[in-house]
């Protein structure tokens, strides 16, 4: 009765009245851990290229279980048919939950019936740039709704992914705030890049709350201590745990106020390879004690 009293404080009453996979994101967040780790190909790029097969094993065994694909030159299924790429990858045990793509409408179309057909979850615009006015990010949202109401219509879901020209001010106003506000929660998620948010001097906690349960899934890299000049042409990015980002704190919030999806995203590397800083990184994801 102990364990069941402690549960119910942690989750609170209103769990029960959930559905199920809200109750399960309450459970991973009282037993310390992420529902799964996953990893954004974009960090492999280059050893994907050259051997997709052998990566997607190679991920698989430092206890990744989920991939987030992007439309790189080969296309997000890696130049395979999408029900070969699926194939390969659940035969080394991961789960492909989404794909960064940036395409038109006949773009989103055929690629939203790929992605649902191989029991995708997710299709994420990655980059629209800075815009000089705040109503051109209302005419983004608009778009957004609308490639929303296709993958809706293909049974996956739409988001977008902010870099860092979301959180810089337009017109007296973040075009984050306003394409939250613009976009139709129904159609439009959103993915969270906590490195963007924190190096734009923003609070990635607070958005988590303010706009739960909208920031559905997330890409995890550290900002450095000592921050790179600016002007550099490298980014202030490093392994997650050895910069000023907490981790644990926010990936617990994160859980608490609906986010589903992690994907470990390293954009930076010292004297390690890819591959060798995505082992870093899940090391770090397995042993931090959520609350």
């Amino acid at each position: 009765m102990s364990s069941r009293r402690s549960f119910l404080k942690a989750a609170g009453i209103a769990a029960l009245s959930t559905p199920i996979i809200k109750a399960k994101l309450f459970a991973d967040a009282v037993s310390g851990k992420l529902p799964a780790i996953g990893v954004q190909l974009y960090m492999v790029k280059e050893d994907m290229a050259k051997d997709a097969a052998g990566t997607l094993s190679l991920l698989s065994k430092m206890g990744y279980t989920q991939i987030e694909s992007f439309g790189g030159d080969k296309g997000i299924f890696w130049g395979m048919t999408n029900k070969d790429f699926g194939t390969v990858a659940k035969s080394n045990g991961l789960t492909m939950i989404s794909s960064h793509y940036a395409g038109d409408q006949a773009g989103y179309e055929q690629t939203a019936a790929l992605a649902a057909e191989i029991g995708m979850k997710y299709l994420i615009y990655p980059w629209k740039g800075p815009q000089k006015t705040i109503d051109a990010f209302k005419t983004i949202a608009e778009e957004f709704n609308g490639y929303g109401a296709i993958c809706k219509k293909n049974g996956l879901r739409f988001a977008y992914h902010p870099h860092d020209y979301p959180y810089k001010p337009v017109d007296g106003q973040l075009p984050i705030d306003v394409l939250l506000a613009n976009t139709d929660p129904d159609l439009v998620d959103f993915e969270m890049d906590f490195y963007y948010t924190v190096t734009e001097g923003q609070d990635p906690e607070a958005y988590i709350k303010k706009y739960k349960p909208r920031f559905r899934l997330c890409h995890m890299r550290d900002v450095l201590k000592e921050r790179l000049p600016a002007g550099s042409d490298e980014e202030s990015a490093c392994d997650l745990g050895t910069g000023i980002i907490n981790y644990p704190h926010l990936l617990s919030t994160g859980l608490h106020t609906g986010m589903k999806y992690f994907f470990v995203e390293q954009s930076r590397f010292f004297h390690e390879t890819p591959l060798q800083s995505a082992k870093i990184n899940i090391d770090y994801l397995k042993q931090i004690k959520l609350t």
